[in-house]
């Protein structure tokens, strides 16, 4: 009897501690008589108010400019051979072309408008087999075009604005060979028409809001251009 007395009471001490015992359990700590730690609240990030984008005003764009070189030399034959015998020579007189568009810009980085281009270039031609330095006659051509100018501006600072050109159109050119008299030569001369194009890459530099400069370089009426370039 006293031994099964000394058992009851070992199992009840063993009871009591541990229901007196320290529990941990899921990394968290758990005593008798208190309750689980409250979570911790979420972290609460700043949101910063996005910037709005400035509302666009549709502009309309006036542009003057010079052209070199005249590409319509490339027109001129090398040689003649008939009635009269000749070749080209290599002095070459041009002036443009001149340029001047008008364009409607919608969009920040698009404007559609009308591109003109006016030009001339003479060169004068010699007789084969002739020791002079005067030439026999001169040839000249005069030309026009009209072509359909689209604009392709990039985001830009405030002072510059990069764009693409890419205009294409129709080009009528006058081709006259004149002796020094004045008379026309015996090669006559034509008025013909053909396809025009002008691809360039180039900038504008606003000087004001309403005024500025562009430069460019590019193929098709002219390698290279520069002028003035007008906002309304």
């Amino acid at each position: 009897m006293k031994k099964q007395t000394t058992i009851l009471a070992v199992i009840f001490v063993l009871i009591s501690g541990i229901a007196e015992a320290q529990v941990y359990g899921g990394g968290v700590y758990i005593q008798r008589g208190f309750r689980r730690p409250p979570p911790r609240p979420m972290q609460r990030y700043q949101r910063y108010p996005r910037q709005r984008q400035q509302t666009y005003h549709p502009t309309v764009n006036l542009s003057f400019g010079y052209g070199f070189p005249n590409l319509d030399k490339n027109y001129f034959p090398d040689q003649f051979n008939g009635a009269v015998n000749a070749y080209k020579g290599t002095q070459y007189t041009q002036t443009g072309p001149i340029t001047g568009a008008l364009d409607f810009q919608f969009s920040r980085y698009n404007s559609i408008g009308v591109m003109g281009t006016y030009g001339k270039v003479s060169v004068p031609y010699y007789e084969f087999n002739s020791n002079s330095n005067i030439a026999s006659f001169s040839g000249d051509i005069k030309s026009w075009s009209v072509l359909l100018n689209m604009m392709t501006y990039f985001p830009s600072y405030q002072t510059v604005s990069p764009y693409i050109r890419t205009a294409i159109g129709m080009n009528t050119r006058t081709e006259n060979y004149t002796y020094p008299d004045g008379s026309k030569a015996l090669v006559g001369g034509s008025d013909l028409t053909d396809l025009a194009y002008q691809v360039s890459i180039g900038a504008r530099f606003n000087m004001s809001p309403n005024a500025g400069f562009f430069l460019e370089a590019g193929y098709g009426r002219y390698i290279a251009s520069g002028g003035l370039t007008f906002r309304f």
